[in-house]
């Protein structure tokens, strides 16, 4: 077995040291695509949110006019029993 010499030490906490170095960049890019991701996912909830928005509106109106529309088939439908003159 190979003798332990402060030389070989140092050259392994070198290369441990570098080894960390890239982990803790990989880390930094991990962190950095999460933040994109979270972004992008708040971005389609807001979007969502207004389609949502559009379409209770939409909703709204259509059934005004659905109401109104039944008052006028409803008043059609009287002036007919109703003699004219």
């Amino acid at each position: 077995m190979a003798a332990v010499t402060q030389d070989l030490m140092y050259e392994l906490l070198k290369r441990m040291h570098s080894d960390i170095s890239g982990l803790k960049q990989g880390q930094s890019e991990i962190k950095a695509e999460l933040n994109a991701i979270r972004g992008t996912m708040i971005s389609m909830q807001q979007d969502t949110h207004n389609i949502y928005s559009v379409l209770s509106r939409h909703d709204d109106r259509l059934e005004r006019i659905e109401n109104r529309l039944e008052l006028r088939e409803l008043a059609e439908a009287q002036a007919r029993f109703e003699p004219h003159p």
